[in-house]
């Protein structure tokens, strides 16, 4: 079978009546927001991604992990706070994403994480730099019930994979790959579904079709060709590729260069789910990289009251309001 029916399926098969008629309340409410220009907000989070670590192995340039420039703190997921949020979201949650910032497998427990959520019936997803698919990982990972693994890796020769991927090992991620594939098929197994994510940038763009043939032979389930984002992208930057198709962003004609996509004062994120820092912060979304705009703390409050907390409301209302003035959206792809 397909191994993109197979994902469908499992996210299928977790789904339950609750679980739908509260995503429909979710986009309900969302859609009438839009028209009123008010934060209307009827339903639970129906996706959330959680942090298991800040810690990496790698040092990318355009990431707060590698660049090590947290101003929040860091550190690892306790189970304890994790298996708080799952007992509390367990009933509406359709999509757990177990990442944010960090390399997740750095966290010893990640994939018993994985599991107490597949055992509560919730699809899981993860992305990892690849660099611990050991044969120990692997054999766990296969155990965990995790649906859905995206592996990131942006260069096809060691040369251009560490450009972006600083401090990486190119042959040490393809073999991690490959064991896995492996594995897998070898266990009579479908998932989880392997996502690999190639980040175009100006310094890799040529090597697409290279990827493309290698991908292939791999036998990869999916290859996905991402767009990168980039702080200070105004003053442009070698890592925006010539091929402005792959860009977020475009020249504006006096050196310079702007968001490709119109900035408009809606977004469906606000109302679908949310992320949790290490340590129990909600923030808005994945651009929220610093945790700059906390909603709540989950140490203390439960997720369904900041959810609907006031500083939560008044975040989407600014969002309906003028989306320009929250620095966190402008550079957005939604």
């Amino acid at each position: 079978m397909n191994h993109r029916w197979t994902t469908a399926i499992s996210f299928l098969k977790q789904l339950t009546f609750l679980k739908v008629g509260n995503y429909l309340l979710l986009a309900t409410s969302f859609q009438l927001s839009k028209i009123l220009r008010k934060p209307m907000l009827w339903g639970k989070p129906t996706t959330l991604s959680i942090e298991p670590t800040t810690s990496c192995n790698l040092r990318c340039p355009e990431c707060p992990s590698g660049l090590r420039s947290f101003t929040r703190p860091t550190g690892m997921l306790q189970d304890r706070l994790f298996e708080k949020i799952i007992d509390e979201s367990k009933n509406h949650l359709t999509w757990l994403h177990l990442y944010f910032q960090g390399e997740p497998f750095l966290n010893p427990r990640f994939l018993e994480m994985v599991n107490h959520a597949h055992q509560n019936g919730i699809f899981t997803s993860t992305s990892t730099n690849a660099h611990y698919l050991d044969e120990t990982r692997v054999k766990a990972i296969l155990q965990s019930g995790l649906d859905q693994l995206i592996v990131s890796m942006d260069g096809i020769t060691q040369e251009v994979y560490q450009q972006y991927r600083v401090g990486g090992n190119l042959e040490k991620v393809k073999a991690g790959l490959q064991l896995l594939l492996a594995e897998r098929s070898k266990s009579k197994q479908h998932l989880p579904r392997v996502i690999l994510q190639f980040l175009v940038t100006g310094q890799n763009e040529q090597q697409i079709p290279e990827l493309k043939k290698w991908a292939k032979e791999m036998g990869v389930d999916e290859l996905q060709l991402k767009t990168t984002q980039i702080y200070d992208f105004e003053n442009g930057s070698e890592l925006i590729p010539s091929d402005l198709g792959y860009s977020r962003y475009v020249p504006v004609g006096d050196g310079s260069w702007k968001l490709k996509r119109k900035l408009e004062n809606k977004c469906w994120r606000m109302w679908q789910g949310a992320v949790v820092t290490w340590d129990g912060k909600v923030v808005p979304c994945c651009f929220d990289k610093d945790a700059k705009y906390v909603m709540g703390e989950l140490k203390s409050q439960s997720l369904a009251s900041v959810w609907s907390s006031l500083t939560y409301r008044q975040f989407r209302h600014q969002l309906l309001k003028d989306r320009n003035q929250l620095d966190i959206c402008r550079n957005c792809t939604e």
